[in-house]
């Protein structure tokens, strides 16, 4: 009886490790699947970026790595994960694939606006915050969004 039970672990032990190995290699064989991965550990990845620069000044204009204005942040953050985005905030949004409130995720871009038109973004950190560059005389930091007229894109 002990031999059968070690015999059947190690038979699950042996179909654990192949589901696995599947499970790590199917999406490399998938382009969708492997695009959209990529594009999950970038943007975690310009999370990470976007965080280690807490504290630094706000200055217009300034695309890092020492100072920053909003969309200088975002741009920096997902250069340095691999991604280009363009300069301005208008830009950025237009390059993005917009999404719902609902499906927003950790390192997705924050756009706030005006009517149709964005002026600040921002990278989402998870539950209801993000790290950016507010605005002249501030620094880089974390904070909760503070209205509702935002928009979200995911960077591709």
């Amino acid at each position: 009886m002990a031999t059968i039970g070690l015999t059947t672990r190690l038979s699950r032990m042996g179909a654990a490790s192949v589901l696995t190995a599947a499970a790590v290699a199917v999406p490399a064989l998938l382009p969708t699947t492997a695009t959209h991965a990529d594009a999950a550990t970038a943007s975690a990845q310009a999370l990470r970026v976007a965080a280690s620069k807490k504290g630094s000044p706000y200055q217009w204009g300034a695309a890092g790595p020492y100072r920053f204005d909003c969309s200088g942040l975002t741009l920096y953050s997902f250069d340095k994960a691999g991604k280009k985005l363009p300069r301005t905030t208008g830009a950025q949004y237009n390059s993005t694939t917009h999404i719902g409130a609902s499906s927003r995720r950790a390192g997705d871009l924050v756009f706030f606006h005006t009517g149709g038109s964005v002026y600040h973004v921002g990278i989402y950190a998870g539950s209801g915050k993000i790290w950016h560059a507010p605005k002249t005389g501030t620094r880089v930091r974390l904070e909760k969004i503070w209205t509702g007229s935002v928009w979200y894109g995911r960077v591709r």
